[in-house]
């Protein structure tokens, strides 16, 4: 299933050269990074990946439908966290290579249930697990 955007609100744009090995710049200039494999695929490991800059997006996009959905039931979201892990392997199919998503959410002060609703309601909302739903499997946490 497609999601249908609406109406575009903002759009980022970046070029890359040199594919996983090589550099990556967002034409405004606020992106700006050498790309490298890291070690464990066969890299120098000397820049960032396109994994860890997903997982920064995903991270940083989840946090902010979690504090959204977290305001509007009145739940405190000082002190809270996600943190992303992107995993990259070859697909069950030897087609390619495939991504899986292990979202862990600190919600310091509210309790585990309450958080673990939160957490469900911030999947539904945010745009990267509305943009990774039924492509990628995620995992979610509350720890």
């Amino acid at each position: 299933m497609t999601i249908a955007v609406e109406k575009v609100l903002y759009t980022a744009r970046a070029t890359a050269e040199g594919g996983r090995d090589g550099h990556t710049a967002s034409d405004d200039g606020k992106l700006d990074v050498t790309v490298a494999p890291p070690k464990e695929m066969g890299g120098n490991g000397q820049g960032t990946n396109p994994e860890q800059l997903f997982a920064a997006g995903f991270a940083s996009c989840f946090h902010s439908a979690l504090k959204v959905v977290a305001r509007r039931a009145r739940q405190e979201t000082e002190g809270s966290t996600v943190t992303a892990e992107v995993g990259i392997g070859p697909i069950n199919s030897g087609a390619g290579y495939g991504l899986q998503v292990a979202l862990e959410v600190s919600l310091p002060g509210v309790e585990h249930s309450v958080a673990e609703d939160l957490v469900a309601k911030a999947h539904e909302v945010c745009p990267y697990s509305n943009a990774t739903r039924g492509n990628v499997d995620v995992k979610l946490s509350v720890v």
